[in-house]
């Protein structure tokens, strides 16, 4: 599950993070410390409310990719093979923009890059992890015609962690 919403909201409106999703999967390499590339088909979705008359007043704005996020972490409790781990993480990450809501569709770009940041908790075989995306690129096209800024997501995943 995520939740996005944009750094600028415009004149006479306000962007707010509506639940999307995510699947995909990641592999892990390291004890310690460990490496862990992943890739995820993403469906985003922010919604757009506007007091401005030559707005609509409400509008939902999804966005669906595939995003790869590159992560460094450390073992802070416990290791890959532990019962018990709680973990520390942060990289890098490419979102390639497959589709969007009509009326946003020529206003974007094809593709973003980010920065995140989270933490971990394993039990036994399964995870859960929490972690806050801040884009580095602006969304969309041509910031004269339409400015919301740069995205900011917040993921939070759960699932199996295998042993391969």
């Amino acid at each position: 599950m995520n939740f996005t919403d944009f750094s600028k909201n415009p004149v006479g409106g306000e962007y707010k993070a509506k639940v999307g999703y995510q699947i995909g999967g990641s592999v892990a390499w390291g004890s310690k410390w460990y490496i862990e590339p992943g890739i995820f088909y993403v469906g985003k979705s922010t919604e757009f409310s506007s007091s401005n008359g030559n707005l609509p007043d409400q509008d939902e704005l999804t966005i669906s990719g595939i995003r790869i996020p590159v992560a460094v972490g450390i073992n802070l409790l416990g290791n890959g093979k532990s019962t018990i781990g709680v973990r520390g993480f942060g990289g890098l990450s490419a979102f390639f923009i497959t589709s969007t809501s009509d009326d946003f569709e020529d206003q974007v770009k094809k593709s973003n890059f980010g920065l995140f940041a989270g933490a971990g908790v394993d039990f036994w075989k399964l995870f859960v992890d929490v972690s806050y995306e801040w884009s580095l690129t602006n969304v969309q096209k041509d910031v004269n015609t339409i400015d919301v800024g740069n995205s900011r997501s917040l993921y939070i995943s759960a699932g199996l962690r295998l042993g391969l």
